[in-house]
């Protein structure tokens, strides 16, 4: 079901008449359907500030050119920005006296706070020059991780750059704009460049208020142009909504994709397989017969997107015994029973991706079921993860929050309207924004994110 205020604010005199009685409407979000590029900042201008005794000068140089950017720099030498950007043909310049020039991005380069005296330059640098921040524009900041340091000083201005950029998507979001904070520990500089990639992109328009803590628990690669090329991807449950949008994102960037979904699902997984030039597969994941005909009937893999779920809402205390089991075995037991069959069989550099949900993280009332299930996802991966490193294979989930499908247009009117609203964004995701994030987790670059969840939720309030 389509949102009507979104639709309106494409509406120049919706859009005047709201102005008029003092209602806003959900802006227009910026996204890129297309596939993956090498340099898909090329035409937009991202500002750099460095604050005191920035660590990533030289890593956001080289960077920033190969993505294509303009750069403009605040707080430190241009050299290293300059002399990357000769390399590649790529403008740099001196930002002094530049606050209001138009910027898709800012990345704030916050690595060198260690006190409440380091913490001013986040708004003497940053606050002046929100206003010519770009309409669906980004703003990353880069630290350290707060466990890494032990005095209280260190450790409290580390831990206060995620109360900041929280609090700075929420203010950005009525523009379409998000922030999120990247953690960056020490000798895993290599490592920021796809998620740079990924999260300066229009790719990332569903991604607000998040902090992505990088792992050095696998090496991690990039690879700008179809990076999934030559491998092997199951998505179950990928007959409609996210699944489809997954099955077809994986495709799009070199995958082989094996559709399935339940057996009464069978026309569509066919339709869509016979699109991708793919695989499709039946099988009821509530039944270990099922799970295990899936297994024999998929042959190698490099990659697995544990994506298959069902909701069936009831308050506990009226719940029936039928609706808490088949949640429970296909949500849960099922993502269990296939990470045993299918992950040790993963290949050196593959990935298992499993879809969990903010719902458990925060809650729902009706849920207790769903959230429990979504929940154990999270632990799954918590357990996973350091096993399948030692074979080079990463593990992790995506939390979705209120995304635009079939099985939320059931949700009743008034509770989904809230929901939509609740995001910094006002409005709900598209299957496609959780897709990217797949593809992106699956991808080489995406190791550097194992054994993470990683909320898709445009900053929902729900579990912020």
């Amino acid at each position: 079901m389509s949102d009507r205020l979104l639709a309106l604010s494409g509406n120049s005199a919706a859009r005047s008449l709201a102005r008029t009685v003092g209602m806003s409407l959900p802006p227009r979000l910026e996204r890129d359907p297309a596939p993956w590029a090498e340099a898909p900042l090329v035409g937009r201008t991202i500002q750099v500030l460095l604050g005191p005794g920035a660590a990533l000068a030289g890593t956001l140089a080289g960077s920033l050119a190969r993505l294509g950017a303009e750069v403009g720099v605040h707080g430190g030498d241009l050299a290293p920005f300059a002399a990357a950007g000769e390399a590649w043909a790529r403008a740099a310049y001196t930002l002094e006296g530049e606050v209001e020039k138009r910027a898709w991005a800012l990345l704030i380069d916050a690595t060198g706070v260690g006190d409440v005296a380091g913490l001013r330059f986040l708004w003497e640098a940053v606050s002046p020059r929100l206003r010519g921040l770009a309409p669906s524009g980004r703003v990353v900041v880069l630290g350290r991780p707060a466990e890494a340091v032990t005095t209280p000083a260190a450790r409290a201005a580390r831990r206060a750059l995620d109360g900041y950029t929280r609090s700075l998507a929420r203010e950005l979001g009525r523009t379409g704009a998000t922030a999120n904070l990247v953690t960056v520990p020490d000798g895993a500089e290599d490592r920021l460049h796809g998620v740079l990639h990924f999260l300066l992109s229009p790719r990332s328009a569903y991604v607000s208020g998040q902090p992505w803590a990088l792992s050095d628990a696998l090496p991690a690669a990039f690879s700008g142009a179809r990076p999934l090329d030559g491998r092997v991807a199951l998505v179950t449950g990928a007959a409609r909504g996210i699944g489809e949008a997954t099955a077809r994102a994986l495709a799009r960037e070199g995958a082989k994709v094996i559709v399935h979904d339940h057996p009464s699902a069978k026309a569509e997984v066919d339709a869509i397989a016979a699109e991708l030039r793919g695989v499709g597969v039946v099988a009821d994941l509530a039944t270990a017969e099922g799970r295990a005909a899936l297994a024999a009937a998929v042959g190698p893999l490099d990659i697995v997107v544990q994506n298959a779920g069902v909701t069936r809402d009831k308050t506990l205390g009226r719940m029936p015994a039928e609706l808490w089991d088949l949640v429970l075995a296909v949500n849960l037991d099922a993502v269990l029973d296939l990470a045993e069959r299918l992950a040790p069989t993963l290949a050196p550099g593959g990935a298992m991706v499993c879809l969990s949900s903010i719902g458990g993280i925060g809650g729902n009332v009706g849920q207790t079921n769903y959230a429990a299930t979504k929940a154990g996802v999270i632990g799954l991966v918590e357990a996973w993860a350091p096993v399948c490193a030692a074979r080079g294979v990463s593990v992790s989930a995506v939390a979705p929050g209120f995304i635009e499908t079939r099985m939320t247009a059931a949700i009743p009117f008034a509770t989904r309207e809230v929901a939509r609203r609740l995001s910094n964004v006002s409005q709900g995701g598209l299957p496609e924004d959780i897709a990217e994030v797949v593809v992106f987790l699956a991808s080489p670059a995406g190791r550097a994110l194992t054994g993470r969840i990683l909320r898709v939720c445009g900053g929902n309030l729900l579990g912020a």
